[in-house]
């Protein structure tokens, strides 16, 4: 093996070798276990949320291969309409032309040439991070196989009456033009106001006052609305004001949607322009007004004067008119929650159009069962109440887009406006009849959550009855986040038992948001992206200041980040290869709802991947070509049967972790096994017996390191693919295994018989001892590699056959100079005192430490922890600081204070002891 680990040498040319060698197949044998990855988008490029998430995938992938199902962790993306539209628009900006100018069609073939040329980017990076799906079975939304699926479902829905197209209010994007999902909606708070408007009674007998944050929407106002138990306004009930600037006389109406203890407890109703209002509209049957172009214009429903005027235009010049007419009562500062197209930037407004919706609610039934009778499980299980809170309120679905890249809309039209749908334009002509009419296709398409709401049975082969399909649906698990339960999750839920007839996946694991060491929601404005590849591969300080302030189109906002990149990452950062980033992963995947990611975690798992690698080359080179028990008996110590056992036990801990989705606790039983018992005790506690044992005693040593070794790489090796495998190849051989590669052998398994408290006992005592005499060389300042005598006291029986049988280690492992037991009735020198249990092991002091030296050594130490302790106090006697800090900060002040008060008492004892040589 080399002599140093180097992730870039090894990690492309591995998975070179899984993916031509078919190892991402399934097997053919075994239990079926299907995951099926949340499709990322065609334009998509991998940020932190997809490496987390597919590497919590590709554990549980890799695990249940090796434990002998029948595995297929099925690949593909997403056509992502309006985000892949828009790059192939803005290609033809930069050429001076628009998607209008080549029409429908070579638009189109524009997008597939893109696809073709620039849509795998996020397949290449799955690759790098080790993500072993079947890439021989890759699907794409709008392939062949899938779109036919997609036109089915539409077709049967609508033949149920479970689809429809009616005129409803949408989120439209102004810019985009084209109606959006919710999740393409991203609220934040911005500064606005409000504004108080007088309406006269028609009878002229008063008026009433009503509060509005978009004063240009009264132009299609239809009511006004009042609380029926409000006892200000009841009289009005009936009555009509004339709409200002309008002259439109409207109804006043109870309701008790209105709040009265909000604004003068009036409220002004335009159906057609907010969601809620067009509710109480359809309360009321009241006429709704448009009063918008698709651009958000003012159109031709409103008074002249304000016709193409701009929604904010047209806002400021009703203002100024209602002000001119003494119609404005009063403007008052207001903060509200905007929402913004996540795409274009532009406010979001309510806009009644034409579209096509899915009926929800009959769908939305079966799905609450399926999870209410246990056929699905949430893990963790809270995040079924978010999902039952959405379904038990559901809306209908709007599932219609005017754009031209997706699934365009099976329907077609006749010249007398008729709608037919059908699979094709043949099918609808020969069942209806039509013979040659004309007819026109529909030109919307269809939401891209529409297309993966089919994702668990069209990936394979529906509607077709494939041997995928019968085979691997339901699928086993979707791991996906819980921001798309409603968009994502449910739906698939809900196609998937009306289609199936069965759930999709048994079980959702629900993983958190990747957030950044503050805690922070990471994003590219607020400077704290980071790239996965970034931190595998490396990158210097000047490219990631170029990439990180990239189309910033705000100089300041590129100015701050820069800054913050520099002090932050002065170095850049460095590479730590893809098995250190997904060992990270693996151990913050816990059943919480946030991901607190620290780049110091991945530098010490980088640590842990050199730490095995180094074992490794340590085991190979007492290994590789010697005696490993084929060559006469064999006789397993007790160290050799600690290792064993404490293997066994971390097996078992491991495999409940898989089964609970615990891969933090996973993690954490392989770290603590290889870093603190293989590599720093059994590697150590092996050489005796191979400098000094005897045949069989070293055949037994070579034979365990070996196997363990093997065994070990084979129970890591779903969290980190790339370093097992490359040992792994190096150390089967000699283990007797035998197979092309590590992830088609089998996974441990727990074996109880392997188990043995015996000699597990014997090392914790010799493990005590060792750490006694290591403590006292901390504390007392000596030389690791000075040879110290060492006394026992208070030991019993037990002690004193342990020590007879495990004297060799003990004196090699603590570097002793001798090592004894006290008698009963002996008084030991001065010495320093640690406990290994009951007993104590003493370390005479005489003649180890210089009296002097180490005296001024613990005054020295004593003064600045009474400088920390006096600051500390101080600090926490200051009441404002206590009131105001961070919780979090005060506790932390705490537990410094409380540490450093320890660590005198410490100071004060050595000192004592010092003092009495």
């Amino acid at each position: 093996m080399e002599k140093t680990y180097d992730p870039s040498a090894i990690e492309s040319r591995l998975y070179e070798l899984w993916e031509q060698g078919g190892h991402f197949a399934p097997s053919g044998e075994g239990s079926p276990y299907c995951i099926m990855i949340p499709p990322p988008n065609v334009t998509g490029t991998l940020h932190m949320g997809h490496a987390f998430q597919d590497t919590v995938m590709d554990a549980l992938v890799r695990y249940h291969r090796m434990d002998g199902h029948n595995t297929l962790w099925q690949p593909g993306t997403d056509h992502a309409g309006i985000a892949t539209q828009m790059v192939v628009e803005r290609q033809l900006e930069a050429e001076g032309l628009s998607r209008h100018d080549l029409g429908r069609e070579r638009f189109l073939e524009r997008v597939w040439q893109w696809k073709a040329e620039s849509g795998g980017t996020i397949q290449n990076q799955l690759r790098r991070m080790g993500a072993s799906v079947d890439w021989r079975r890759e699907r794409f939304t709008m392939d062949e196989g899938l779109s036919e699926a997609v036109t089915e479902v539409f077709v049967r829905l609508y033949e149920e009456d479970l689809l429809y197209r009616g005129e409803r209010l949408v989120n439209w994007d102004p810019v985009l033009h084209t109606a959006v999902s919710d999740l393409e909606v991203v609220s934040a708070e911005e500064q606005g106001h409000i504004w108080h408007m007088v309406y006269p009674l028609a009878d002229g007998s008063g008026s009433v006052v009503v509060a509005t944050t978009r004063p240009e929407t009264m132009l299609g106002d239809t009511a006004v609305a009042v609380n029926p138990e409000d006892e200000r306004y009841t009289h009005l009930i009936g009555k009509s004001v004339r709409l200002p600037l309008v002259g439109r006389e409207i109804p006043i109406i109870g309701d008790d949607y209105v709040d009265p203890s909000f604004g003068s407890g009036c409220l002004k109703i335009t159906p057609a322009h907010d969601f809620n209002d067009f509710a109480v509209g359809e309360r009321h049957d009241l006429p709704r007004i448009n009063v918008l172009t698709e651009d958000a214009r003012i159109n031709t429903n409103a008074p002249e004067r304000y016709q193409g005027l701009d929604r904010y235009e047209a806002r400021k010049q009703i203002v100024e008119d209602l002000r001119t007419e003494g119609l404005l009562q009063q403007v008052e500062d207001h903060k509200l929650m905007v929402p913004r197209g996540d795409r274009s930037g532009a406010v979001i407004e309510p806009y009644l159009t034409w579209q096509w919706f899915v009926r929800a609610e009959p769908l939305a039934r079966p799905a609450i069962e399926a999870v209410e009778d246990g056929r699905i499980r949430f893990i963790p299980g809270n995040w079924d109440k978010t999902y039952y809170e959405w379904l038990r309120n559901i809306e209908d679905w709007c599932i219609s887009r005017q754009i031209w890249w997706g699934h365009r809309i099976p329907a077609w039209y006749d010249e007398q406006g008729h709608v037919y749908v059908g699979r094709s334009e043949a099918e609808v002509r020969e069942r209806h009849g039509l013979g040659d009419a004309p007819l026109t296709r529909d030109d919307d398409v269809l939401d891209t959550w529409f297309s993966s709401a089919l994702w668990p049975f069209s990936t394979l082969g529906w509607p077709e009855q494939t041997d995928a399909l019968r085979t691997f649906y339901p699928t086993s698990v979707l791991v996906t986040g819980f921001d798309i339960i409603f968009f994502w999750v449910a739906r698939m839920i809900m196609f998937g038992l009306h289609f199936m007839g069965e759930v999709p996946f048994r079980e959702i694991y629900i993983h958190g948001l990747v957030r950044d060491p503050e805690g922070q929601k990471m994003s590219k404005s607020k400077g704290n992206v980071l790239d996965p590849l970034d931190i595998v591969d490396g990158i210097d300080l000047e490219s990631l200041v170029t990439k990180r302030t990239a189309d910033m189109m705000q100089p300041q906002l590129a100015e701050r980040i820069e800054a913050m990149t520099r002090r932050h990452y002065p170095d850049g950062i460095k590479a730590h290869g893809t098995d250190a980033l997904r060992f990270t992963f693996a151990s913050l995947a816990t059943t919480g709802r946030d991901v607190v990611f620290d780049l110091g975690r991945v530098e010490g798992y980088r640590n842990f991947c050199n730490k095995l690698w180094n074992a490794a080359r340590y085991v190979l080179m007492n290994t590789e070509g010697a005696d490993c028990g084929s060559g006469g008996p064999v006789e397993l110590g007790a160290a050799e049967r600690w290792i064993r056992s404490r293997l066994d036990r971390t097996v078992a801990e491991v495999r409940q972790a898989f089964a609970d989705y615990r891969l933090d606790q996973a993690a954490q039983a392989i770290y603590e096994f290889t870093w603190d018992e293989y590599c720093d005790w059994y590697l150590e506690l092996s050489k005796p017996a191979l400098r000094e044992g005897t045949a069989a005693q070293a055949r037994g040593t070579r034979q365990t390191l070996i196997q363990v070794l093997e065994e070990l790489l084979r129970l890591t090796h779903p969290l980190m693919p790339f370093i097992t495998e490359a040992i792994w190849q190096r150390v089967a051989p000699v283990a007797g295994a035998q197979g092309e590669t590590i992830m088609r052998q089998p996974f441990p398994a727990a074996d109880a018989q392997r188990r043995d408290a015996t000699a597990e006992a014997e090392i914790d005592w010799v493990q005590r001892v060792i750490l006694g005499v290591r403590r006292i060389r901390g504390e007392m300042d000596i030389s690791p590699s000075q040879p110290v005598p060492v006394l026992l006291r208070h030991a019993g029986e037990q002690d004193r056959a342990r020590l007879a049988e495990h004297q060799g280690f003990v004196t090699t492992l603590a570097r002793l100079e001798s090592i004894r037991v006290l008698e009963a009735d002996e008084q030991p020198p001065e010495s320093a005192l640690a406990l290994a249990g009951e007993m104590e092991v003493l370390v005479p002091m005489a003649g180890l430490v210089d009296k002097e030296a180490e005296l001024a050594r613990l005054a020295k130490e004593r003064t600045r922890l009474e400088g920390e302790i006096e600051r500390a106090e101080k600090k926490l006697g200051n009441e404002s600081f206590v009131a105001k800090a961070p919780a979090e900060v005060v506790d932390k002040e705490r537990a410094k204070l409380n540490e450093a008060q320890q660590a005198l008492e410490k100071v004060a004892e050595q000192e004592r002891r010092v003092e009495a040589l």
